[in-house]
C-alpha cells in the first residue's frame, strides 16, 4: 500500500495552536492542521511545523531563533516527501520591535517563496505545490490585550490589515496558491487579538481543506 500524501504546515503560535484565553496549546482535535487531516478524510498526513514567535525571515534579537527562512530548508528535507508546503507567517512581523511596514513584510515573504521554490526545484523536481495564507487580521482587541505595548497597538492593526495584498502579488508573480485567512471570515480572538479561539482554528483547518480539495 502506498504512503499517504504529506502537506507540511509552516507557521508560528497560531499553526501551533495557542489557545488565546489559557495560553496553553489546544488539543489536536482543534489546531487548524489536524482539523484539515481530519477533513481530508485519511487521504493525507498532516505535519505540524509551528512555532511560538516565528517570524518570515527576521532574527529575534531578545528571542532567537524564530527565524522562519533559516529553518525552512532543514525542515523541507526533514520532512520529505511532500506534496503541498502550506505556509503562514507574518503576524510575528507586526511586533513594533521589528518596525515593518507591509511592504517589508511583503519583501521578507518574497524571500522565503525564493528559497522553498528553489528547494523545490532543484531537490524535488517540482513535486510539491506552495499554499501561501494570509494570516487572520489582527484586530482593534490587542490594544487592550497583554500583547498591545508589544505589537505596537494600533500600528499593527494598520500593518496587518495591508498583508494580504502584498502576499497576493506574490502568489501571481511566484505562481503559488494564496489563501486569504479573513476571506473565509476567519477571526482573531477578542482575548488579544492576534490568535484564534477553537472555533476559529476548526474554520481555518476546514478552509484549507476545502481549497486542497478543489487542487486535486
Amino acid at each position: 500500500m502506498p504512503d499517504k500524501k504529506r502537506i507540511l504546515c509552516f507557521g508560528d503560535s497560531l499553526t501551533w495552536g495557542l489557545d488565546p484565553e489559557t495560553l496553553q496549546r489546544f488539543p489536536e482535535e482543534s489546531r487548524w492542521p489536524k482539523v484539515l487531516e481530519k477533513e481530508l478524510a485519511g487521504a493525507f498526513t498532516v505535519i505540524e511545523e509551528g512555532q511560538n514567535g516565528r517570524t518570515v525571515a527576521t532574527d529575534d534579537p531578545a528571542e532567537g531563533e524564530k527565524n522562519g527562512i533559516r529553518y525552512i530548508g532543514p525542515c523541507l528535507e526533514s520532512h520529505s516527501p511532500l506534496a503541498y508546503v502550506v505556509i503562514m507567517l507574518g503576524s510575528n512581523d507586526c511586533k513594533r520591535k521589528y518596525s515593518y511596514a507591509a511592504m517589508d513584510i511583503g519583501g521578507e515573504m518574497k524571500l522565503f517563496l525564493e528559497k522553498v521554490i528553489a528547494y523545490d526545484h532543484f531537490r524535488c523536481n517540482d513535486s510539491f505545490r506552495v499554499i501561501l495564507i494570509s494570516p487572520p487580521l489582527i484586530s482593534g482587541a490587542i490594544c487592550g490585550s497583554w500583547l498591545g505595548d508589544i505589537f505596537g497597538y494600533e500600528n499593527a492593526v494598520k500593518v496587518s490589515s495591508e498583508i494580504a495584498s502584498w502576499y497576493r502579488e506574490l502568489c501571481c508573480q511566484y505562481k503559488c496558491h494564496f489563501i486569504n485567512a479573513a476571506e473565509y471570515g476567519v477571526k482573531t480572538s477578542a482575548a488579544d487579538g492576534l490568535h484564534l479561539d477553537a472555533e476559529n482554528q476548526r474554520k481555518l483547518g476546514k478552509a484549507v481543506a476545502e481549497y486542497i480539495r478543489g487542487l486535486e
